[in-house]
């Protein structure tokens, strides 16, 4: 019976550790989102539990209208129950032109979170452009 929960605490252990190298390393896909002529990407670089920001590389092009918004008010982070989260930092290009490259910090969010979902407002489209990644 020991030997049964020592497995399987060793094999909880190794998918937790894989887990957080795969958040840590930035492994978590980049998504992308083209609409109002406004082209729209988010690369997660560190979700990891213990990180001091969860940050998100976001890059915004379009060649139609210049690119105006301030992204810590347009942008939230949404979480497993709903609750929205507002972005503690933008370093990053400033409001203006037609390519905006930065990086959006959020503080990170308490337990472990099944998927993290990134909102971004008013960028092309009065809709939100939704971006989520699922964390286990």
């Amino acid at each position: 019976m020991r030997m049964r929960a020592a497995l399987l605490l060793s094999a909880a252990l190794a998918i937790s550790v894989g887990f957080v190298s795969a958040l840590a390393a930035g492994k978590l896909e980049r998504r992308t989102s083209s609409a109002g002529g406004v082209m729209v990407a988010v690369q997660p670089l560190d979700l990891a539990p213990g990180a001091k920001s969860w940050d998100f590389e976001v890059t915004m092009n379009t060649h139609t209208t210049p690119l105006e918004q301030d992204v810590t008010k347009v942008s939230v982070l949404v979480d497993t129950a709903g609750a929205s989260h507002a972005p503690t930092a933008w370093q990053g290009d400033p409001p203006g032109g037609h390519h905006r490259k930065g990086v959006l910090r959020f503080a990170p969010l308490p337990g472990s979170p099944a998927f993290v979902e990134l909102q971004i407002r008013g960028v092309g489209t009065p809709e939100a452009r939704t971006f989520k990644w699922q964390l286990r």
